[in-house]
């Protein structure tokens, strides 16, 4: 049956919410837009007169695309070139979802992203549902196919897993901006202490570039260690402008709602680096300069005056 322009607007006014859930799945945002636009797909070949409550049905069948991907997701990790990370998603973004509670702004943080990770298909899909949109136990069982009481048990196992990670600190966009200016002030300082004082004891550094853009496979540990790579990074050479095509800009925003550095050359973005904060200090620094996890990120770049940068890299 086709598809009337009621059921096609039935499903746009899903569109965002699905997105932010298939993000937070997924970790990646061009995997998300394509499983949202599948799960358009079965809309599109359904009987839809016949269903009764189209935001459930249509949650259950995009959850579903997403377990199939991330069971699939893991085999194709295993021989990713380097680290992975997920994509970021900088300021503003629709697909961050909702940000009205703690809970919800920290389902989306970087650094519980990566968390996420390590958790199973039915643990990530549980802990995203009720965690971010806050979905009833009751609700989820039947989008899984699972009870009631064994989705309780599926979440609590999983928040345990979240909770072992690192206690994170609410930034509102000054503090994040300040936070940026010190840790580029210490970087192009030519000094190593200045960013020792700025780190945590156990801060690490993590770089992902698919293979197509050079970052280190194992991670930085350490402040004293991440401090001097640090440095390093900001330290201007001829040999880093050739690589990557020019000095680059240097901006400070947020993503995923954690302070974060955008490097643009030529008016393209070719890395942002999350900055995780603990009371304690900086605790990672987690660098995404993979081209193909940096298109979104491109496209809302490019539609948003960013003024001045901060300086010019390299």
């Amino acid at each position: 049956m086709a598809l009337t322009v009621n059921d096609v607007d039935r499903f746009e006014a899903s569109r965002p919410r699905l997105e932010a859930i298939a993000y937070r799945l997924l970790g990646s945002a061009s995997e998300a837009e394509d499983a949202v636009q599948e799960t358009f797909l079965r809309w599109q070949a359904a009987d839809v007169d016949r269903v009764e409550v189209p935001e459930a049905w249509l949650t259950r069948v995009l959850t579903n695309l997403c377990l199939n991907q991330l069971t699939s997701a893991r085999a194709r990790r295993e021989t990713y070139v380097g680290q992975w990370l997920p994509e970021p998603l900088l300021a503003g973004d629709p697909m961050l979802g909702p940000a009205d509670t703690a809970e919800q702004r920290e389902s989306v943080s970087y650094a519980v992203l990566v968390l996420l990770e390590r958790l199973s298909p039915a643990e990530r899909a549980v802990y995203v549902l009720r965690e971010a949109f806050e979905y009833p136990h009751r609700e989820i069982a039947g989008i899984l196919g699972i009870s009631e009481a064994a989705s309780q048990q599926i979440f609590h196992r999983a928040k345990k897993h979240v909770a072992r990670g690192r206690a994170r600190t609410e930034i509102d966009e000054a503090a994040a901006r300040r936070i940026v200016d010190e840790f580029l002030a210490a970087a192009t300082s030519g000094r190593t202490e200045p960013l020792v004082r700025l780190l945590t004891q156990d801060a690490v550094s993590i770089g992902d570039g698919g293979g197509k853009v050079p970052a280190r496979a194992k991670a930085f540990e350490g402040a004293r260690a991440v401090a001097t790579f640090m440095r390093g990074l900001f330290k201007p050479s001829k040999a880093k402008r050739a690589l990557v095509g020019g000095s680059p800009e240097v901006y400070a925003t947020t993503a995923n709602g954690d302070p974060a550095i955008v490097a643009v050359v030529d008016g393209r973005v070719i890395g942002v680096l999350c900055l995780e904060v603990t009371p304690e200090g900086i605790a990672a620094f987690r660098n995404q300069v993979n081209p193909d996890k940096l298109e979104r990120v491109n496209r809302r770049w490019a539609a948003v005056d960013h003024g001045a940068p901060l300086l010019n890299a390299f």
